[in-house]
């Protein structure tokens, strides 16, 4: 409750200087609307139901993306890490793309596919499946070798061993990993919503691009204000609960709640 008290007060104060900015005039109102003229935007827009429609759109295209990429990155990483040369080939390469910006494969995705969903889904599934790859090589390689030592005694090898021993061990490194995914996911969509414009359905990076071209602010920054909700409700309620009982169920966690 205390924590849940502090964080209010600390929004509080950043939206009271937010309109302190507004209101002492060195910028102009269209740039930096008020946080008043912003909740407008975002009520008006939850009212008429575009808003709503707009993130089921992103949702839907995003949990299908990072669907795809969880399940190419999984074996792809448990693969990386059995051997060396994989980890120099696959762990490299992977390491290297993920450093590159999502907007980088925007412009590949439209020659491959066109203004369509599946260039919209090819940036995501980029986005996503290499911090899995790496997540997923780093867990497998640090779990304690007791365990694939006491799997082999107990006759545990091949794709037993991997599923039922070194997959389960390495869960805490690998949701780390998922949810890393997930951000990189976020921001590889929004990419592709701004510069992909498809008719089959306008998500928030849409809505984003077009306050932009309106110069509406107060769409700008509401849209992006629902981006960050989304996001921290997506860690509230899925990652961080998840994260937090591996680690305490492998003894892995580092402080106390």
């Amino acid at each position: 409750m205390k924590r849940a008290a502090l964080a209010f007060i600390f929004f509080a104060v950043l939206i009271g200087l937010w309109e302190l900015a507004v209101r002492s005039g060195r910028w102009s109102a269209v740039l930096l609307p008020s946080p008043i003229y912003v909740a407008e935007y975002v009520w008006s827009a939850l009212l008429d139901g575009t808003l709503l429609e707009s993130t089921w759109v992103t949702l839907k295209r995003l949990l299908v993306g990072y669907a795809a990429g969880v399940l190419i990155g999984l074996p792809l990483g448990l693969l990386t890490s059995t051997t060396r040369f994989l980890e120099d080939t696959v762990g490299s390469l992977a390491l290297g793309l993920q450093t590159l910006p999502s907007v980088c494969w925007v412009p590949l995705a439209l020659v491959w596919f066109g203004q369509t969903e599946s260039a919209m889904l090819f940036v995501v599934i980029m986005g996503t499946v290499w911090s899995v790859i790496i997540a997923t090589d780093h867990g497998a390689r640090n779990i304690p070798p007791i365990y694939a030592r006491a799997a082999r005694t107990m006759g545990s090898v091949g794709f037993h061993k991997w599923t039922r021993v070194i997959l389960p061990a390495s869960l805490p490194f690998l949701v780390t990993g998922m949810k890393q995914g997930w951000a990189f996911a976020w921001r590889s969509l929004m990419a592709a919503e701004i510069y992909v414009t498809i008719l089959t359905g306008f998500g928030l990076g849409h809505l984003l691009h077009y306050g932009r071209e309106l110069n509406a602010m107060e769409q700008v920054i509401g849209i992006m204000l629902v981006i960050v909700i989304i996001g921290l409700l997506v860690d509230r309620l899925m990652f961080s609960p998840w994260e937090g009982f591996l680690h305490r169920r492998w003894g892995t966690n580092v402080r106390e709640a």
